[in-house]
């Protein structure tokens, strides 16, 4: 769907003390006011013909759907991968040629050979029978066929693809071969490398690789133990706060001869007890996860030279002086153009100095090409990119806003390559050939951070910036190999992700496979009006408002405000937003207001902005939804006396927190896996923004709901998952536990088997919950 004109006219309402912006805009154009309000007229209209959505639309999953995913471009960029629903349980591997714009299948998932080898199946059964109780367990309503979970384009034109812990080829005449065969032990994380001659894995705790040609597997490290030492993998603390939930450890060379790789010792970092108490006897995972103040994991950075027979690490010498030692964070690992050195982010403990090493393979010496060091704390970036001549593009906030530098071999500092008020959110692609990169920021000052534009920054003297893309929404782009295409990915509140295939300038050369649309009209929705409204500290601050459907004139309407409210987080956005989204599109149509603040800490405000969170939870964000309310109570439609509070996460602690701070502001809240006790999460999260426990300790017990449990006066449920590896259960006994020693009532969900973030059954089951506790406090009395 083409998005609409633009009323890009910030209209000042000083009666209500709200600016407001039409959401689907495109900045560059100013909409005639006359044709503007016919728009909105015949919205309206088409308002009042909604379909009413249900919750079993809502769980067909609309936000991934049946749509195509997984994009990836060849290595020479001229074909663009995909996989795509195959029938009703199959999945197949697609390419589109860039040059023609014709897509084909090259592999069906149905049509990969099955395993010869006796023990091999019978060891995949007795895992896909495991797999099938757990994910009964866990509720996924997935079936049993066989499916794609990845694949690698190589240059020689052939194909690797994963599936069900097996790896095949496929060649230029299309045969399929099985390289690798299920087992307890299936080889995960399996990267390519870049000849695309071998891969490296890990089984178990352990770097393997493997000759393409020979099929030979050859152990590269043996010192791996489960739950203690990890080699070519990250622990959970790194998983989750370093790497952003993503499996990053190890990394090959740009000439295939090296690897690199993370060792962890996890041996004296404390554990967790998970318990899963559906068996007839409870069973106990015990999982590593260093709290706020506790021992961290000791890391390693390590170089094999598959080359030679024998496989000897050369250690990187990436710690301080006083040797190795747990209080540092060995944040990322890039290689450098010449294959002989590694770059390292070295972060200290205190996540106030980031360092970035140039470190031999020879003999593993590393020397310092600069240091960033901040008063508060430092964001991690993933924008560091080297240029053939050893040059590169760092980012730093030191500003005040993320944006690119270019750096010479040395370390020193060209020029910048972005600048103003406003932050770059990611760098998509370096083209060297092109002499500038693309990267993604916000639309226009104006309209904040609202949208996404794709745009191309010059690396020269001229910092020309150019927009790639010039609509309203949020923008995306997934750049080939050589950056003379890019995949072209959009959407608004309105409409689900629109994709595409552009040529270097941002014009289109090639249609790109749509899926099947969800079983409603995303144009029929609810549809959300975009706020600036003033803060209690006079700062503007972006919400949005959906208003209930069909509304009646004299008529007074609950409300539901949602919020997250951490650091640098981000909820008022146009952009398709999925399951909860809908939900709340769900809960308008029923009769609701809902009402959403980012506060002053947002990332609408930049690092600065984020600063003022340093060592104290709570107050900022209770200020900006203390200010949402301020703003309802201006709004004729609205019965102040029956608004409702939730968040998940962050946003369930900030649940708690609002709740406590101001009893009878809101009459209902659902705090989902909440923090309750910040010395209760992990290290590397909470010490960025509260210090260490043992610097700051009036700064975490003030910041924890669990010291104020005894202000409760307002309907509460608190909802958690019994298998959160993320926030643990902990938090919800903890908090339930002073509740009751505070002789406070309140309610509480407790999911079994179910993680940080509900699946399937489990997800509608809260949804549903929620939905009738709101109904029961905010709902009209009879």
């Amino acid at each position: 769907m083409a998005t609409q004109p633009l009323l890009l006219t910030l209209a000042l309402a000083l009666g209500s003390a709200v600016a407001t912006v039409q959401i689907n805009a495109d900045p560059q154009i100013v909409a005639d006011s006359a044709s503007t309000e016919t728009t909105a007229a015949e919205a309206a209209t088409e308002e009042a013909e909604t379909t009413m959505l249900t919750f079993d639309q809502i769980y067909q999953d609309p936000r991934v759907g049946k749509w195509p995913r997984a994009w990836q471009w060849s290595t020479d960029g001229s074909h663009l991968g995909f996989l795509v629903q195959d029938g009703e349980d199959g999945e197949a591997l697609s390419v589109i040629d860039v040059a023609t714009g014709k897509s084909e299948i090259l592999v069906r998932s149905s049509e990969l050979p099955q395993s010869s080898e006796e023990a091999t199946v019978e060891k995949e059964k007795e895992k896909k029978e495991k797999e099938k109780k757990k994910k009964e367990k866990e509720d996924e309503d997935e079936d049993e066929a066989r499916s794609i979970d990845n694949y690698h384009f190589s240059p020689s034109g052939s194909l690797l693809i994963e599936s069900d812990g097996e790896l095949f080829s496929r060649d230029g005449s299309g045969t399929l071969k099985q390289l690798i065969a299920s087992s307890a032990n299936s080889p995960q994380d399996l990267r390519l490398a870049p000849n695309g001659k071998a891969v490296a894995y890990v089984r178990g705790q352990d770097l393997y690789w493997m000759a393409l040609a020979s099929g030979k597997e050859k152990a590269l490290t043996r010192d791996g133990k489960e739950g203690q030492i990890f080699n070519g993998l990250t622990d959970w603390v790194y998983w989750e706060e370093i790497h952003g939930r993503s499996s990053k450890g190890f990394w090959w060379s740009g000439d295939s001869q090296r690897l690199a790789y993370y060792r962890f010792d996890d041996r004296e970092v404390p554990t967790y007890p998970l318990l899963d108490s559906m068996p007839l006897y409870p069973t106990i995972k015990h999982q590593r996860y260093p709290k706020a103040g506790e021992t961290n994991p000791k890391v390693r950075v390590g170089v094999i030279d598959i080359t030679k027979k024998k496989s000897k690490t050369v250690w990187l010498d990436t710690h301080p002086s006083e040797g190795e030692g747990s209080d540092i964070y060995l944040a990322r690992v890039t290689w450098m153009p010449d294959h002989r050195h590694v770059a390292i982010q070295r972060l200290n403990r205190e996540q106030n100095r980031l360092d970035l090493l140039r470190c031999s393979v020879a003999d593993g010496s590393c020397t310092t090409l600069l240091t960033d060091t901040a008063e508060t704390w430092i964001n991690l970036g993933d924008e560091l990119r080297f240029l053939a001549d050893g040059r590169f593009i760092w980012s730093t906030e030191e500003s005040g806003w993320r944006h690119l530098y270019l750096h010479a071999a040395n370390g020193d500092r060209i020029r910048p390559v972005t600048q103003g008020q406003w932050s770059v959110t990611s760098l998509d692609a370096l083209d060297e050939k092109g002499d500038r990169v693309l990267f993604t920021a916000p639309a226009s000052p104006s309209a904040g951070y609202l949208h996404r534009e794709v745009y191309a920054a010059s690396l020269g003297e001229t910092m020309e910036i150019t927009p790639l893309t010039k609509t309203a929404g949020w923008h995306g782009a997934l750049v080939a190999p050589g950056a003379q295409h890019w995949l072209h990915t959009v959407s608004d509140t309105k409409q689900p992700p629109v994709r595409k295939i552009v040529n270097a300038e941002g014009r289109k050369v090639a249609e790109v496979p749509a899926g099947t649309p969800p079983t409603f009209d995303p144009a029929q929705l609810p549809e959300w009006e975009l706020h600036f409204i003033w803060g209690l500290s006079g700062s503007r601050l972006p919400a949005r408002l959906l208003k209930p459907a069909h509304m009646e004139e004299g008529k007074k309407y609950p409300v539901i405000m949602y919020h997250y409210g951490c650091p640098a987080s981000q909820i008022v956005v146009n952009r398709w937003g999925g399951g909860r989204d809908l939900w709340h599109m769900m809960m308008a149509q029923r009769g609701y207001v809902i009402l959403q603040v980012d506060n002053t800490a947002s990332a609408f405000f930049g690092k600065r902005g984020e600063d003022k969170a340093h060592r104290l939870f709570g107050p900022i964000n209770l200020s900006a939804q203390e200010s949402g309310v301020e703003f309802l109570k201006t709004l004729p439609f609205v019965d102040i006396d029956r608004i409702g509070i939730w968040g998940w996460s962050g946003g369930g602690s900030n649940t708690l927190a609002a709740l406590l701070a101001k009893p009878g502001m809101w009459k209902a809240g659902v705090a989902g896996a909440p923090v309750t006790d910040w010395r209760l999460y992990d290290t590397i999260w909470t010490e960025r923004y509260l210090d260490h426990p043992k610097d700051n300790p009036e700064g975490y017990k003030q910041s924890s709901p669990v010291t104020h449990a005894a202000n409760l006066k307002d309907h509460l449920l608190i909802v958690h998952g019994t298998a959160d590896d993320n926030v643990h259960p902990q938090n919800t006994l903890v908090m339930s536990e002073a509740f009751i020693k505070a002789g406070v009532p309140f309610e509480q969900a407790i999911y079994p088997g179910q993680k940080h973030g509900f699946r399937a059954k489990s997800s509608r089951h809260f949804y549903e919950r929620m939905t009738e506790f709101f109904d029961r406090w905010l709902g009209e009395e009879d």
